[in-house]
């Protein structure tokens, strides 16, 4: 499964980083998927990161992932790698 940040849901809160600071950081003022971490998805810690978000800017995707507005959604990806997953 993979996680990503929407930016446009984003507002900066950095709860994500804060929870999970091995896959999440903050970068140029939003929450953003580290190098390498983007695979993370099926992580206990990153799907409660997505769930506890106060902008629900988490996504996790692929098998078992959360369905939109579970958390997350919308269409711009943040990570630091760049770029939609």
């Amino acid at each position: 499964m993979k996680v990503s940040v929407d930016r446009d849901l984003c507002y900066g809160s950095g709860e994500c980083a804060f929870r999970v600071p091995s896959v999440f950081t903050v970068r140029d003022g939003f929450g953003a998927v580290l190098p390498g971490r983007v695979g993370t998805g099926g992580d206990p810690e990153v799907r409660e990161a997505a769930e506890k978000c106060p902008s629900q800017a988490i996504m996790v995707t692929g098998s078992g992932g959360l369905r939109p507005g579970e958390a997350g959604g919308g269409s711009q990806s943040g990570s630091v790698e760049g770029g939609a997953e």
